[in-house]
């Protein structure tokens, strides 16, 4: 008998039930947040352990479970938390969350996985192996595919669990930064004229560039290693 297949299966039947029973899925809606955002700051002022241990697992379940919304998400831990915390928490869940999602591609829907996104494995099989862990960290700073399909494709590769969640979370810290960072500002938008104000622009601003800024530190990074070879 397979322990290990039994417990995870176990988890993600527990982590389905509880998420769509209390219906935490609302919280990837950005409509719905917007109107529920001063209820979440007033719950955390009383609760702020409890918050964010709700928050942690909401996100990683999210993730693991190959749900959309974790921009949304990571918004909401700005919002919420501001950049440090906030940081920290989506930091930890997303990578977290993305390890689960690669296990579960791993032991139990290697052939689905391969059906439904085929088209993306050959191109993420030949880039491994010319680059290795490089390439997994390059896709995480500029995702070249979805960020749920890497998690369950790199299920289907030789590379180790431990590698896939040290890469992935070094790779999406600079995008969580910028995308924690404008929750953070957009939190504190009170009228239509703070959305002209400095902070927020320079988010926005921040958040456009980023994108950017990746590319050309992969680039700068790829010709070193050129360098040295």
């Amino acid at each position: 008998m397979n322990w290990k297949k039994i417990t995870l299966a176990a988890l993600i039947f527990l982590g389905l039930g509880s998420f769509f029973y209390f219906d935490f899925n609302r919280f990837s809606d950005l409509n719905f947040v917007k109107t529920q955002l001063d209820a979440i700051q007033e719950f955390k002022k009383e609760n702020f352990e409890l918050t964010l241990l709700l928050y942690f697992c909401v996100y990683c379940s999210s993730v693991a479970l190959s749900i959309p919304g974790a921009v949304v998400l990571t918004l909401l831990g700005g919002a919420v938390f501001g950049v440090f915390f906030g940081t920290l928490v989506v930091s930890f869940a997303s990578s977290i969350g993305a390890t689960l999602a690669f296990f579960i591609s791993r032991i139990f829907l290697r052939n689905w996985v391969s059906e439904r996104f085929g088209k993306y494995l050959v191109p993420i099989n030949k880039g491994f192996e010319r680059e290795g862990l490089f390439y997994l960290f390059a896709l995480r700073m500029v995702p070249l595919f979805p960020f749920f399909a890497v998690n369950l494709l790199m299920g289907l590769t030789t590379i180790r669990a431990s590698s896939f969640y040290i890469m992935s979370q070094l790779g999406m810290l600079l995008s969580t930064v910028v995308y924690v960072n404008a929750g953070a500002q957009l939190s504190m938008i009170n009228s239509l004229s703070g959305i002209v104000s400095p902070p927020v622009i320079l988010s926005f601003v921040i958040l456009g560039v980023s994108p950017i800024v990746a590319k050309y530190m992969l680039n700068a990074i790829k010709r070193k290693k050129s360098e040295e070879v």
